[in-house]
């Protein structure tokens, strides 16, 4: 197969469960165990997501929420994970600290994956997505999951790896592992794919430039 560009066609940020709580418990036992220093790794993703607006490449925020009788919880209470995301709780919502706009887009879901249940599918297609850049948490849970029905959805993906975090270190990195071994060239860093979405900026302006010439 030929090498890969670390975007390929239209790139799409998405934002995973980077909420209120991530940073209101921070340290604190909130039901999902996670690495000690969680809330930092997450929290760079803010770099991504000011580029991203600043050169209109599409911001795709995804929150989990569960209803408060845990009715829809399913199997997920069965492992090492306790009660969270209550939909009701002002901790469930999106982190104002990501600068989430109304220009933005924005998804709930009730599972891991962020295509499950949800009409994540039907706004890709519409903006046109070919390359989803994946940030935020759990590296092993949600983010690995929606890598996964990403790439069997044939669509190119990345994951920043140091603007996510997993329930431990081992699990980290293993997730990351995985995510590589679908994807040559998946596991990018932060500074490397904010000058890559520049450098889409850029070639989409001179081709818009091209185009307006030849008209």
């Amino acid at each position: 197969m030929p090498k890969r560009e670390i975007i390929e066609g239209r790139p799409v940020l998405l934002v995973i469960d980077i909420q209120e709580d991530t940073f209101v418990h921070e340290g604190e036992d909130d039901g999902i165990p996670v690495v000690e220093d969680y809330a930092e790794r997450v929290s760079r993703t803010r770099a991504l997501i000011d580029v991203a607006h600043d050169v209109n490449i599409p911001v795709v925020f995804i929150k989990e929420v569960h209803r408060p009788d845990h009715v829809d919880f399913g199997r997920e209470l069965d492992g090492n994970e306790g009660v969270h995301c209550i939909e009701t709780e002002p901790t469930t919502e999106y982190a104002k600290s990501m600068d989430p706009r109304p220009t933005d887009y924005f998804i709930s879901k009730r599972r891991y994956s962020c295509f499950f249940g949800t009409d994540l599918e039907i706004l890709l297609k519409g903006l046109g997505a070919e390359t989803l850049v994946l940030t935020g948490g759990l590296t092993d849970v949600c983010v690995h999951y929606t890598f996964v029905d990403g790439h069997q959805h044939n669509y190119f993906c990345r994951v920043v790896e140091d603007c996510v975090a997993g329930s431990s270190e081992r699990a980290h990195e293993g997730a990351l592992e995985a995510m590589e071994y679908l994807q040559a060239g998946a596991r990018r860093q932060r500074t490397e794919m904010i000058n890559a979405f520049r450098r889409f900026a850029d070639n989409r302006e001179s081709s818009t430039a091209v185009s307006a010439v030849g008209v």
